[in-house]
């Protein structure tokens, strides 16, 4: 068995004894193969063993990798900060854009989308911890902002995104996160049918599931370090 095999097996084993300790159905919490700077050949063997959704930050190189791949079907997401001048390459080259956090980004990419395609599955980016250096709309600007995203033809509002301050203590986002969860929950109540919760990461993916995430987003427990610059 080799390492990229092992290692998506550690991480499911991972996600289904942290939804069992939440008293969760593993089913409910999707895992998302960050993949940025790693390799379509590695790609394509996390996907031979049964990974389908991949995550990217950087608009060329994954076009790059979409090319490659263009004989598996996978399910490519886009997680890093969105330039204005990227949205049209994002509405047409992935099938969900998790970082959302402004009107502007909001209606280009629902105006890029083509018409042949289904709508661009979209969560909004949460600053939830309120950083100054960090991307993502305040808390108290979303239900707007949701509102708008679920008036819009050419996306789909699916929930909630965020990337809670780093500490170096996993348990330290605890509370980030159920503040995550309860905004979801809010504007679920409010009548919006949201089905995701992107948040947690390598460090924190039980913490993250504790408090109520769908979708972790893992790089360095599946691939191990990056190698800057290798495509």
């Amino acid at each position: 068995m080799n390492d990229l095999n092992e290692n998506l097996e550690n991480v499911n084993a991972r996600i289904y004894r942290a939804c069992l300790r939440a008293g969760r159905n593993a089913e409910e919490v999707r895992l998302l193969a960050v993949s940025k700077r790693q390799t379509a050949a590695k790609i394509r063997l996390l996907n031979a063993a049964g990974q389908t959704d991949f995550g990217e930050n950087y608009v060329q190189e994954a076009i790059q990798k979409q090319e490659e791949l263009g004989d598996l079907e996978l399910v490519w997401h886009f997680i890093g900060p969105i330039q204005s001048n990227k949205t049209r390459e994002l509405a047409l080259h992935f099938h969900w854009v998790h970082s959302v956090d402004r009107e502007k980004i909001l209606r280009r990419l629902s105006n890029s989308r083509p018409a042949d395609l289904p709508p661009l599955n979209i969560c909004l980016q949460v600053n939830i911890d309120r950083e100054d250096q960090k991307s993502g709309a305040m808390a108290e600007d979303i239900p707007d902002l949701a509102q708008l995203a679920f008036s819009l033809t050419g996306v789909r509002l699916r929930g909630l995104m965020a990337i809670p301050r780093a500490t170096g203590h996993p348990d330290d986002a605890l509370g980030s996160f159920r503040e995550m969860f309860a905004l979801y929950e809010q504007l679920k109540d409010g009548g919006l049918p949201l089905d995701t919760l992107s948040m947690g990461m390598s460090a924190d993916i039980e913490q993250a599931i504790q408090a109520g995430s769908t979708l972790v987003r893992v790089g360095t427990a599946l691939f191990g370090p990056r190698t800057q610059g290798s495509l």
